[in-house]
Protein backbone atom coordinates (compact mmCIF):
# COMPACT_ATOMS: atom_id res chain seq x y z
CA UNK A 1 0.00 0.00 0.00
CA UNK A 2 1.37 3.37 -0.97
CA UNK A 3 1.55 5.79 1.97
CA UNK A 4 0.96 9.50 1.55
CA UNK A 5 4.22 11.39 2.15
CA UNK A 6 2.35 14.38 3.56
CA UNK A 7 0.56 12.08 6.00
CA UNK A 8 3.85 10.53 7.20
CA UNK A 9 5.43 13.93 7.74
CA UNK A 10 2.41 15.13 9.71
CA UNK A 11 2.46 12.01 11.91
CA UNK A 12 6.20 12.46 12.52
CA UNK A 13 5.82 16.06 13.62
CA UNK A 14 2.77 15.24 15.73
CA UNK A 15 4.85 12.57 17.49
CA UNK A 16 7.61 15.08 18.20
CA UNK A 17 5.11 17.55 19.61
CA UNK A 18 3.52 14.83 21.73
CA UNK A 19 6.90 13.72 23.09
CA UNK A 20 7.74 17.31 23.92
CA UNK A 21 4.41 17.75 25.64
CA UNK A 22 4.91 14.55 27.64
CA UNK A 23 8.42 15.59 28.68
CA UNK A 24 7.07 18.95 29.75
CA UNK A 25 4.26 17.30 31.67
CA UNK A 26 6.73 15.07 33.51
CA UNK A 27 8.64 18.14 34.67
CA UNK A 28 5.58 20.27 35.49
CA UNK A 29 4.02 20.31 38.97
CA UNK A 30 1.20 22.36 40.39
CA UNK A 31 -0.32 23.08 43.79
CA UNK A 32 -2.14 25.84 45.64
CA UNK A 33 0.99 26.71 47.62
CA UNK A 34 4.64 26.18 46.70
CA UNK A 35 7.05 26.20 49.64
CA UNK A 36 10.70 26.71 48.72
CA UNK A 37 13.12 25.41 51.33
CA UNK A 38 13.68 22.46 53.66
CA UNK A 39 13.94 24.32 56.97
CA UNK A 40 11.78 23.88 60.05
CA UNK A 41 9.68 26.81 58.79
CA UNK A 42 9.18 25.06 55.45
CA UNK A 43 7.81 21.96 57.16
CA UNK A 44 5.40 23.81 59.45
CA UNK A 45 4.20 25.93 56.54
CA UNK A 46 3.47 22.85 54.42
CA UNK A 47 1.76 21.00 57.27
CA UNK A 48 -0.49 23.99 57.90
CA UNK A 49 -1.52 24.17 54.24
CA UNK A 50 -2.59 20.52 54.36
CA UNK A 51 -4.43 21.00 57.64
CA UNK A 52 -6.45 23.79 56.03
CA UNK A 53 -7.42 21.66 53.09
CA UNK A 54 -5.22 23.02 50.32
CA UNK A 55 -2.53 21.40 48.19
CA UNK A 56 1.16 22.07 48.74
CA UNK A 57 4.55 21.10 47.34
CA UNK A 58 7.87 21.50 49.12
CA UNK A 59 10.69 22.31 46.73
CA UNK A 60 13.83 21.86 48.80
CA UNK A 61 17.48 22.39 47.90
CA UNK A 62 18.20 20.35 51.03
CA UNK A 63 18.08 16.58 51.26
CA UNK A 64 17.37 16.58 54.98
CA UNK A 65 14.35 18.28 56.52
CA UNK A 66 14.56 20.67 59.45
CA UNK A 67 17.48 23.00 58.76
CA UNK A 68 19.31 23.88 61.97
CA UNK A 69 16.71 22.20 64.18
CA UNK A 70 17.86 18.83 62.82
CA UNK A 71 21.33 20.06 61.90
CA UNK A 72 23.00 20.26 65.31
CA UNK A 73 21.14 23.01 67.14
CA UNK A 74 19.58 20.75 69.76
CA UNK A 75 20.08 23.11 72.70
CA UNK A 76 17.08 25.23 71.72
CA UNK A 77 17.20 29.01 72.15
CA UNK A 78 13.70 29.26 73.58
CA UNK A 79 13.49 32.52 75.49
CA UNK A 80 10.09 32.52 77.19
CA UNK A 81 8.59 29.14 76.30
CA UNK A 82 5.05 30.26 77.12
CA UNK A 83 4.85 32.25 73.87
CA UNK A 84 5.74 29.25 71.68
CA UNK A 85 2.51 27.78 70.34
CA UNK A 86 0.97 26.04 67.35
CA UNK A 87 2.98 23.53 65.35
CA UNK A 88 6.21 24.73 66.96
CA UNK A 89 4.97 23.56 70.33
CA UNK A 90 3.71 20.37 68.69
CA UNK A 91 7.24 19.74 67.42
CA UNK A 92 8.70 19.98 70.91
CA UNK A 93 5.89 17.82 72.27
CA UNK A 94 6.73 15.13 69.71
CA UNK A 95 10.39 15.32 70.71
CA UNK A 96 9.23 14.74 74.31
CA UNK A 97 7.24 11.70 73.24
CA UNK A 98 10.31 10.17 71.58
CA UNK A 99 12.38 10.63 74.73
CA UNK A 100 9.55 9.19 76.81
CA UNK A 101 10.43 5.85 75.19
CA UNK A 102 13.19 3.83 76.86
CA UNK A 103 14.58 2.70 73.50
CA UNK A 104 15.50 6.30 72.60
CA UNK A 105 18.07 6.29 75.42
CA UNK A 106 20.63 4.13 73.63
CA UNK A 107 23.85 5.44 75.23
CA UNK A 108 22.62 6.82 78.53
CA UNK A 109 19.92 6.16 81.10
CA UNK A 110 17.20 8.78 81.19
CA UNK A 111 17.75 9.52 84.87
CA UNK A 112 21.49 9.96 84.23
CA UNK A 113 20.77 12.82 81.86
CA UNK A 114 18.27 14.35 84.24
CA UNK A 115 16.87 17.71 83.24
CA UNK A 116 19.96 19.71 82.40
CA UNK A 117 20.09 23.07 80.71
CA UNK A 118 21.23 26.63 81.29
CA UNK A 119 17.91 28.29 82.07
CA UNK A 120 16.24 25.85 79.66
CA UNK A 121 15.15 22.63 81.36
CA UNK A 122 15.35 19.88 78.79
CA UNK A 123 12.02 18.31 79.73
CA UNK A 124 8.89 20.13 80.82
CA UNK A 125 6.79 17.28 82.17
CA UNK A 126 3.76 19.43 82.92
CA UNK A 127 3.60 20.65 79.33
CA UNK A 128 4.95 17.38 77.87
CA UNK A 129 7.54 19.23 75.83
CA UNK A 130 11.28 18.69 75.42
CA UNK A 131 13.54 21.52 74.32
CA UNK A 132 16.97 19.84 74.19
CA UNK A 133 17.48 16.90 71.84
CA UNK A 134 19.68 15.01 69.39
CA UNK A 135 19.68 15.94 65.67
CA UNK A 136 18.51 12.47 64.59
CA UNK A 137 15.41 12.71 66.80
CA UNK A 138 14.52 16.13 65.43
CA UNK A 139 14.84 14.85 61.87
CA UNK A 140 12.57 11.91 62.69
CA UNK A 141 9.91 14.33 63.94
CA UNK A 142 10.06 16.38 60.75
CA UNK A 143 9.87 13.22 58.64
CA UNK A 144 6.89 12.10 60.76
CA UNK A 145 5.16 15.40 59.97
CA UNK A 146 5.86 14.83 56.27
CA UNK A 147 4.60 11.24 56.25
CA UNK A 148 1.45 11.86 58.28
CA UNK A 149 0.44 14.78 56.07
CA UNK A 150 1.45 13.08 52.81
CA UNK A 151 3.70 15.98 51.95
CA UNK A 152 5.09 15.90 48.45
CA UNK A 153 8.73 16.90 48.75
CA UNK A 154 11.12 17.45 45.86
CA UNK A 155 14.56 17.25 47.45
CA UNK A 156 17.88 18.45 46.07
CA UNK A 157 16.01 20.87 43.81
CA UNK A 158 17.79 24.21 43.45
CA UNK A 159 16.04 27.33 42.20
CA UNK A 160 17.33 28.68 38.90
CA UNK A 161 18.20 32.05 40.40
CA UNK A 162 18.89 33.71 37.06
CA UNK A 163 15.86 32.68 35.00
CA UNK A 164 13.73 30.50 37.25
CA UNK A 165 11.07 32.89 38.49
CA UNK A 166 8.21 33.74 36.13
CA UNK A 167 6.20 36.78 37.20
CA UNK A 168 3.13 38.34 35.66
CA UNK A 169 1.20 41.40 36.83
CA UNK A 170 3.17 41.56 40.09
CA UNK A 171 2.69 37.89 40.95
CA UNK A 172 4.89 34.81 40.74
CA UNK A 173 3.38 32.38 38.25
CA UNK A 174 5.92 29.59 38.60
CA UNK A 175 9.45 28.75 39.64
CA UNK A 176 11.93 26.54 37.80
CA UNK A 177 14.79 24.57 39.32
CA UNK A 178 18.18 23.80 37.79
CA UNK A 179 16.99 20.29 36.94
CA UNK A 180 14.33 21.80 34.66
CA UNK A 181 11.33 21.11 36.89
CA UNK A 182 8.64 23.81 36.89
CA UNK A 183 6.39 24.41 39.90
CA UNK A 184 3.25 26.49 39.44
CA UNK A 185 1.23 27.82 42.36
CA UNK A 186 -1.23 30.42 43.51
CA UNK A 187 0.92 31.38 46.50
CA UNK A 188 4.64 30.99 47.24
CA UNK A 189 6.53 30.85 50.52
CA UNK A 190 10.30 31.38 50.67
CA UNK A 191 11.37 29.44 53.77
CA UNK A 192 15.11 29.33 53.06
CA UNK A 193 17.84 30.82 55.25
CA UNK A 194 19.21 32.68 52.22
CA UNK A 195 16.05 34.20 50.70
CA UNK A 196 16.89 33.11 47.14
CA UNK A 197 13.30 33.01 45.90
CA UNK A 198 12.61 36.41 47.41
CA UNK A 199 15.69 37.89 45.71
CA UNK A 200 14.98 36.23 42.36
CA UNK A 201 11.45 37.61 42.48
CA UNK A 202 12.98 41.12 42.64
CA UNK A 203 11.73 41.79 46.16
CA UNK A 204 13.71 44.48 47.99
CA UNK A 205 16.05 43.28 50.72
CA UNK A 206 19.13 44.26 52.72
CA UNK A 207 22.40 42.51 53.50
CA UNK A 208 24.59 43.68 56.37
CA UNK A 209 24.09 45.98 59.32
CA UNK A 210 22.05 49.13 58.96
CA UNK A 211 23.24 52.35 60.55
CA UNK A 212 21.42 53.23 63.76
CA UNK A 213 20.05 56.30 61.99
CA UNK A 214 18.02 54.22 59.49
CA UNK A 215 15.44 52.96 62.00
CA UNK A 216 16.28 55.15 65.00
CA UNK A 217 18.02 52.29 66.83
CA UNK A 218 20.79 52.07 69.43
CA UNK A 219 22.30 48.59 68.95
CA UNK A 220 22.58 48.27 65.16
CA UNK A 221 25.66 48.93 63.05
CA UNK A 222 29.26 48.80 64.30
CA UNK A 223 29.59 48.27 68.07
CA UNK A 224 33.35 48.38 68.80
CA UNK A 225 34.18 48.22 72.49
CA UNK A 226 30.75 46.83 73.38
CA UNK A 227 31.03 43.39 74.96
CA UNK A 228 27.77 41.67 75.84
CA UNK A 229 29.23 38.17 76.15
CA UNK A 230 32.70 36.69 76.70
CA UNK A 231 33.45 36.41 72.99
CA UNK A 232 36.23 38.99 72.98
CA UNK A 233 39.94 39.24 73.76
CA UNK A 234 40.11 40.08 77.46
CA UNK A 235 43.90 40.33 77.44
CA UNK A 236 46.27 42.19 75.11
CA UNK A 237 47.00 39.77 72.28
CA UNK A 238 49.22 40.61 69.34
CA UNK A 239 47.68 39.97 65.89
CA UNK A 240 51.02 39.80 64.06
CA UNK A 241 52.88 36.74 62.82
CA UNK A 242 55.82 37.83 64.97
CA UNK A 243 54.36 39.12 68.21
CA UNK A 244 54.55 42.91 68.41
CA UNK A 245 56.01 43.29 64.89
CA UNK A 246 53.55 44.89 62.40
CA UNK A 247 56.09 44.41 59.61
CA UNK A 248 55.73 40.63 59.91
CA UNK A 249 52.15 40.77 58.67
CA UNK A 250 48.82 39.79 60.20
CA UNK A 251 47.90 36.32 61.36
CA UNK A 252 45.18 34.51 59.39
CA UNK A 253 41.61 35.81 59.72
CA UNK A 254 42.58 39.17 61.19
CA UNK A 255 41.34 42.08 59.08
CA UNK A 256 43.66 44.90 58.14
CA UNK A 257 40.68 47.12 57.38
CA UNK A 258 40.27 50.19 59.56
CA UNK A 259 37.16 49.94 61.67
CA UNK A 260 34.34 52.46 61.22
CA UNK A 261 32.54 54.54 63.83
CA UNK A 262 30.07 53.01 66.24
CA UNK A 263 26.53 53.07 64.93
CA UNK A 264 27.59 53.20 61.29
CA UNK A 265 26.24 50.58 58.90
CA UNK A 266 28.35 48.20 56.83
CA UNK A 267 28.05 45.10 54.65
CA UNK A 268 29.29 42.75 57.36
CA UNK A 269 27.21 39.93 58.80
CA UNK A 270 27.52 37.96 62.00
CA UNK A 271 29.71 34.89 61.89
CA UNK A 272 28.62 31.39 60.90
CA UNK A 273 29.66 28.04 62.35
CA UNK A 274 28.56 24.43 62.45
CA UNK A 275 26.70 23.45 65.60
CA UNK A 276 28.67 20.26 66.11
CA UNK A 277 27.07 17.33 67.85
CA UNK A 278 29.89 15.60 69.73
CA UNK A 279 29.90 12.28 71.59
CA UNK A 280 31.89 11.26 74.67
CA UNK A 281 30.89 7.61 74.39
CA UNK A 282 33.89 5.53 73.18
CA UNK A 283 31.51 3.15 71.38
CA UNK A 284 29.82 5.99 69.51
CA UNK A 285 32.74 8.28 68.81
CA UNK A 286 34.80 9.13 65.73
CA UNK A 287 38.16 10.74 66.66
CA UNK A 288 38.90 14.12 65.11
CA UNK A 289 40.99 13.49 61.99
CA UNK A 290 43.64 15.79 60.61
CA UNK A 291 41.72 17.62 57.84
CA UNK A 292 43.00 18.25 54.35
CA UNK A 293 45.20 21.32 54.05
CA UNK A 294 45.62 21.59 57.82
CA UNK A 295 47.77 24.57 58.81
CA UNK A 296 48.41 25.10 62.51
CA UNK A 297 49.30 28.77 61.95
CA UNK A 298 45.57 29.40 61.42
CA UNK A 299 45.14 28.80 65.16
CA UNK A 300 48.12 30.80 66.45
CA UNK A 301 45.84 33.44 67.96
CA UNK A 302 44.26 30.75 70.10
CA UNK A 303 47.69 29.62 71.28
CA UNK A 304 48.33 33.18 72.48
CA UNK A 305 44.94 33.29 74.20
CA UNK A 306 45.81 30.12 76.11
CA UNK A 307 49.23 31.53 76.93
CA UNK A 308 47.49 34.56 78.45
CA UNK A 309 45.60 32.30 80.82
CA UNK A 310 42.23 31.67 79.16
CA UNK A 311 40.47 28.55 80.52
CA UNK A 312 36.90 28.45 79.17
CA UNK A 313 37.25 25.92 76.36
CA UNK A 314 34.32 23.73 77.33
CA UNK A 315 31.77 26.29 78.53
CA UNK A 316 29.49 25.81 75.49
CA UNK A 317 29.67 22.04 75.24
CA UNK A 318 26.00 21.99 76.16
CA UNK A 319 24.79 18.50 77.13
CA UNK A 320 22.09 16.83 75.07
CA UNK A 321 20.83 13.25 75.59
CA UNK A 322 22.90 10.12 75.07
CA UNK A 323 26.25 11.57 76.17
CA UNK A 324 26.39 14.15 73.41
CA UNK A 325 26.70 17.90 73.12
CA UNK A 326 25.42 20.75 71.05
CA UNK A 327 28.77 22.54 70.78
CA UNK A 328 28.58 26.27 70.13
CA UNK A 329 31.03 29.15 69.82
CA UNK A 330 32.53 30.50 73.03
CA UNK A 331 35.40 32.85 73.75
CA UNK A 332 37.58 35.15 71.63
CA UNK A 333 38.71 32.43 69.22
CA UNK A 334 36.34 29.53 68.74
CA UNK A 335 34.09 27.78 66.21
CA UNK A 336 32.74 31.03 64.70
CA UNK A 337 34.68 31.70 61.48
CA UNK A 338 34.64 35.46 61.91
CA UNK A 339 34.72 37.60 58.78
CA UNK A 340 34.77 34.72 56.31
CA UNK A 341 31.12 34.78 55.23
CA UNK A 342 30.47 38.29 53.91
CA UNK A 343 29.84 37.18 50.34
CA UNK A 344 27.71 34.16 51.25
CA UNK A 345 24.20 35.72 51.00
CA UNK A 346 24.64 36.88 47.40
CA UNK A 347 27.13 34.22 46.28
CA UNK A 348 26.55 31.70 43.52
CA UNK A 349 25.75 28.13 44.53
CA UNK A 350 29.32 27.16 43.62
CA UNK A 351 30.83 29.89 45.80
CA UNK A 352 28.51 29.04 48.67
CA UNK A 353 29.71 25.44 48.54
CA UNK A 354 33.27 26.74 48.77
CA UNK A 355 32.40 28.92 51.78
CA UNK A 356 30.68 26.00 53.50
CA UNK A 357 33.72 23.80 52.87
CA UNK A 358 36.04 26.52 54.18
CA UNK A 359 34.00 26.68 57.38
CA UNK A 360 34.08 22.89 57.69
CA UNK A 361 37.85 22.67 57.25
CA UNK A 362 38.44 25.57 59.65
CA UNK A 363 36.32 23.94 62.33
CA UNK A 364 37.68 20.43 61.80
CA UNK A 365 41.16 21.91 61.94
CA UNK A 366 40.29 23.63 65.20
CA UNK A 367 39.12 20.34 66.73
CA UNK A 368 42.31 18.59 65.59
CA UNK A 369 44.41 21.46 66.94
CA UNK A 370 42.69 21.38 70.34
CA UNK A 371 43.21 17.62 70.55
CA UNK A 372 46.85 17.46 69.48
CA UNK A 373 48.84 20.68 69.48
CA UNK A 374 51.35 21.20 72.28
CA UNK A 375 50.48 24.90 72.43
CA UNK A 376 47.13 23.80 73.89
CA UNK A 377 47.25 23.13 77.65
CA UNK A 378 47.66 19.44 78.43
CA UNK A 379 44.44 19.34 80.47
CA UNK A 380 42.48 20.72 77.51
CA UNK A 381 44.03 18.20 75.14
CA UNK A 382 43.21 15.35 77.51
CA UNK A 383 39.58 16.45 77.77
CA UNK A 384 39.28 17.02 74.01
CA UNK A 385 40.40 13.48 73.35
CA UNK A 386 37.35 12.23 75.24
CA UNK A 387 35.18 13.75 72.49
CA UNK A 388 34.57 12.99 68.84
CA UNK A 389 31.94 13.07 66.12
CA UNK A 390 28.99 10.73 66.79
CA UNK A 391 28.67 7.60 64.68
CA UNK A 392 24.88 7.64 64.90
CA UNK A 393 24.35 11.25 63.72
CA UNK A 394 24.64 12.58 60.16
CA UNK A 395 25.52 9.08 58.99
CA UNK A 396 25.66 10.11 55.34
CA UNK A 397 28.20 12.82 56.17
CA UNK A 398 30.66 11.10 58.49
CA UNK A 399 29.09 12.52 61.64
CA UNK A 400 29.44 16.10 60.41
CA UNK A 401 26.33 18.37 60.41
CA UNK A 402 24.60 18.80 57.06
CA UNK A 403 23.63 22.41 57.77
CA UNK A 404 25.91 25.40 58.29
CA UNK A 405 24.49 27.84 60.83
CA UNK A 406 23.38 30.69 58.57
CA UNK A 407 22.70 33.10 61.38
CA UNK A 408 21.83 35.88 58.98
CA UNK A 409 21.81 36.41 55.22
CA UNK A 410 19.37 38.55 53.25
CA UNK A 411 16.55 40.31 55.09
CA UNK A 412 13.52 41.53 53.23
CA UNK A 413 12.50 45.18 53.25
CA UNK A 414 8.78 44.50 53.43
CA UNK A 415 5.48 46.15 54.11
CA UNK A 416 6.65 46.68 57.69
CA UNK A 417 10.10 46.31 59.27
CA UNK A 418 10.68 44.84 62.72
CA UNK A 419 13.33 46.86 64.56
CA UNK A 420 14.79 46.95 68.06
CA UNK A 421 12.03 49.41 68.94
CA UNK A 422 9.40 46.69 68.51
CA UNK A 423 11.47 43.87 70.00
CA UNK A 424 12.34 45.95 73.06
CA UNK A 425 8.68 47.03 73.39
CA UNK A 426 9.39 50.70 72.73
CA UNK A 427 6.80 50.60 69.92
CA UNK A 428 3.59 48.60 69.79
CA UNK A 429 3.05 45.95 67.12
CA UNK A 430 -0.28 45.59 65.35
CA UNK A 431 -1.51 42.49 63.53
CA UNK A 432 0.56 39.95 65.46
CA UNK A 433 1.27 36.58 63.80
CA UNK A 434 3.51 35.16 66.51
CA UNK A 435 5.91 36.11 69.25
CA UNK A 436 9.60 36.26 70.05
CA UNK A 437 11.33 36.67 73.37
CA UNK A 438 15.04 35.85 73.02
CA UNK A 439 17.72 38.48 73.55
CA UNK A 440 18.75 40.59 70.57
CA UNK A 441 21.72 38.36 69.89
CA UNK A 442 24.39 38.97 67.27
CA UNK A 443 27.68 37.12 67.06
CA UNK A 444 30.89 38.90 66.08
CA UNK A 445 31.07 40.35 62.58
CA UNK A 446 34.78 41.22 62.36
CA UNK A 447 38.20 40.71 63.92
CA UNK A 448 40.39 43.80 63.62
CA UNK A 449 43.49 45.56 64.96
CA UNK A 450 42.88 48.31 67.47
CA UNK A 451 44.79 51.57 67.43
CA UNK A 452 47.00 50.24 70.23
CA UNK A 453 48.14 47.41 67.96
CA UNK A 454 46.27 44.58 69.70
CA UNK A 455 43.55 42.35 68.25
CA UNK A 456 39.86 42.56 69.07
CA UNK A 457 36.50 41.18 67.91
CA UNK A 458 33.49 43.36 67.13
CA UNK A 459 29.76 42.82 66.73
CA UNK A 460 28.85 40.56 69.64
CA UNK A 461 25.62 41.96 71.05
CA UNK A 462 23.13 40.48 73.51
CA UNK A 463 20.48 42.98 74.58
CA UNK A 464 17.81 41.42 76.78
CA UNK A 465 14.17 41.81 75.76
CA UNK A 466 12.46 42.35 79.13
CA UNK A 467 9.14 40.95 77.95
CA UNK A 468 8.11 38.86 74.91
CA UNK A 469 7.08 40.88 71.88
CA UNK A 470 4.68 40.40 68.97
CA UNK A 471 5.83 40.04 65.36
CA UNK A 472 3.81 41.93 62.76
CA UNK A 473 2.13 40.32 59.77
CA UNK A 474 3.50 43.14 57.62
CA UNK A 475 7.03 41.87 58.26
CA UNK A 476 6.25 38.59 56.45
CA UNK A 477 5.08 40.18 53.20
CA UNK A 478 6.87 42.27 50.58
CA UNK A 479 5.74 45.70 49.57
CA UNK A 480 2.78 45.31 47.23
CA UNK A 481 4.64 46.77 44.26
CA UNK A 482 7.33 44.09 44.67
CA UNK A 483 5.18 40.94 44.75
CA UNK A 484 1.57 40.13 45.67
CA UNK A 485 1.70 36.38 46.29
CA UNK A 486 4.92 35.74 48.22
CA UNK A 487 5.43 35.33 51.98
CA UNK A 488 8.86 35.25 53.64
CA UNK A 489 8.86 33.83 57.20
CA UNK A 490 12.66 33.28 57.59
CA UNK A 491 14.43 36.10 55.73
CA UNK A 492 11.61 38.31 56.96
CA UNK A 493 11.55 42.09 57.10
CA UNK A 494 13.75 43.09 60.01
CA UNK A 495 16.74 45.17 60.93
CA UNK A 496 19.99 43.35 61.68
CA UNK A 497 19.74 43.73 65.43
CA UNK A 498 16.05 42.84 65.69
CA UNK A 499 16.70 39.75 63.59
CA UNK A 500 19.20 38.73 66.27
CA UNK A 501 16.21 37.86 68.42
CA UNK A 502 13.70 36.76 65.79
CA UNK A 503 16.13 34.30 64.14
CA UNK A 504 15.45 31.49 66.62
CA UNK A 505 14.22 28.14 65.32
CA UNK A 506 10.95 28.05 67.34
CA UNK A 507 10.09 31.49 65.94
CA UNK A 508 10.79 30.35 62.37
CA UNK A 509 8.37 27.44 62.89
CA UNK A 510 5.74 29.83 64.25
CA UNK A 511 6.13 32.25 61.35
CA UNK A 512 6.12 29.44 58.78
CA UNK A 513 2.75 28.25 60.05
CA UNK A 514 1.33 31.78 60.16
CA UNK A 515 2.56 32.50 56.63
CA UNK A 516 0.74 29.41 55.37
CA UNK A 517 -2.54 30.47 57.00
CA UNK A 518 -2.22 33.89 55.38
CA UNK A 519 -1.50 32.30 51.99
CA UNK A 520 -4.69 30.24 52.23
CA UNK A 521 -6.79 33.27 53.14
CA UNK A 522 -5.36 35.12 50.16
CA UNK A 523 -6.31 32.20 47.90
CA UNK A 524 -9.82 31.87 49.30
CA UNK A 525 -10.52 35.59 49.03
CA UNK A 526 -8.71 36.03 45.70
CA UNK A 527 -6.60 38.82 47.11
CA UNK A 528 -2.95 39.76 47.53
CA UNK A 529 -1.05 38.76 50.64
CA UNK A 530 -0.87 42.46 51.52
CA UNK A 531 -4.69 42.70 51.54
CA UNK A 532 -5.42 39.66 53.70
CA UNK A 533 -8.08 40.53 56.26
CA UNK A 534 -6.22 40.36 59.55
CA UNK A 535 -9.31 39.65 61.68
CA UNK A 536 -9.84 36.39 59.78
CA UNK A 537 -6.14 35.52 59.94
CA UNK A 538 -6.09 36.14 63.66
CA UNK A 539 -9.12 33.89 64.11
CA UNK A 540 -7.33 31.05 62.33
CA UNK A 541 -4.07 31.54 64.24
CA UNK A 542 -5.85 31.46 67.60
CA UNK A 543 -7.74 28.36 66.50
CA UNK A 544 -4.34 26.75 65.87
CA UNK A 545 -3.10 27.72 69.36
CA UNK A 546 -0.66 30.33 68.16
CA UNK A 547 0.37 32.81 70.87
CA UNK A 548 -0.10 36.37 69.64
CA UNK A 549 0.19 38.60 72.72
CA UNK A 550 2.03 38.23 75.99
CA UNK A 551 -0.15 37.58 78.99
CA UNK A 552 1.63 38.10 82.30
Amino acid sequence: MKLNLTYLISVFFFSLISCGANEKKEDFFQADVIVYGGTSAAVTAAVQVVKQGKTVLIVSPDTHLGGLSSGGLGFTDTGNKSVIGGLAREFYHRVYMYYDKSETWEWQKKDEYGNKGQGTPAMDGAERTMWIFEPRIAERVFEDFAKENNLKIYRDEWLDRENGVEKKDGRIVSIKTLSGKVFKGKMFIDATYEGDLMASAKVKYHVGREANSVYNEEWNGIQAGVFQHKHYFQKKISPYKIEGDPQSGLLPYVSGEKIGKNGEGDNKIQAYCFRMCLSSNPDNRIPFPKPEGYDRSKYELLARVYKAGWSETFEKYDPIPNKKTDTNNHGPFSTDFIGQNYDYPEATYERRKEIIKEHELYQKGLMYYLSNDEAVPAAVRAEMNKWGLPKDEFKDNGGWPHQLYIREARRMIGKEVMTENETLSKKAVSESVGMGSYSLDSHNAQRYVKEDGFVQNEGDIGVHAKVPYSISYGSLVPKKEDCENLLVPVCMSSSHIAFGSIRMEPVFMILGQSAASAAILAIDNKTSVQDVEYAKLREQLLKDNQRLEFKK
